[in-house]
């Protein structure tokens, strides 16, 4: 006479617990995906975009202005130092302070604006609050917003760079 074994319950079988790693997995990692969502910056690099969109016609004005003064910079870094040489093609009575602003491409915390200081003759000088390496876009520009120089600065170490009006 044949006797036929009896069955082991499910749970002591490889197949059924093989099929559910995979679903097992996606929970986990949902989980995870939820879990960084929740704790991590979204890098909104400005929250005011809207009101910026509609700001875009003054900054081109500003630009233009620049382009009219025929104003040109010279920026110099010495780790947190900053030095700025400015000069104009037009007559221009050179503002006590600029406004220098480090703004990082894609992480709008690290933005950094600093205060430059005139020293005579379009010579201006000032001093980071931390040091700053890579890819930056940077503006110059006076305390009244009549004008802006800007462009992209790659800082690796001690580095110059050239501002021109956009136009």
């Amino acid at each position: 006479m044949h006797v036929k074994p009896l069955p082991q319950p499910w749970y002591k079988e490889p197949w059924p617990w093989i099929i559910m790693v995979g679903p097992f997995a996606v929970i986990v990692a949902g989980a995870i995906t939820i879990w960084l969502a929740m704790t991590s910056f979204d890098g909104m690099v400005e929250d005011d975009y809207y009101k910026q969109g509609l700001a875009v016609n003054q900054r081109i004005h500003r630009d233009r202005m620049a382009e009219q003064l025929g104003l040109r910079a010279e920026v110099m870094r010495h780790g947190t130092q900053l030095r700025v040489i400015l000069t104009a093609q037009a007559p221009l009575s050179f503002p006590p302070q600029l406004n220098f602003k480090f703004s990082h491409p894609t992480r709008g915390g690290m933005d950094q604006l600093v205060l430059l200081n005139h020293e005579g003759q379009g010579f201006y000088s000032g001093a980071l609050e931390t040091e700053v390496n890579g890819r930056w876009h940077v503006f110059l520009e006076d305390q009244e917003l009549t004008w802006r120089l800007l462009g992209d600065w790659q800082l690796d170490a001690d580095a110059r760079l050239q501002l021109r009006p956009l136009y």
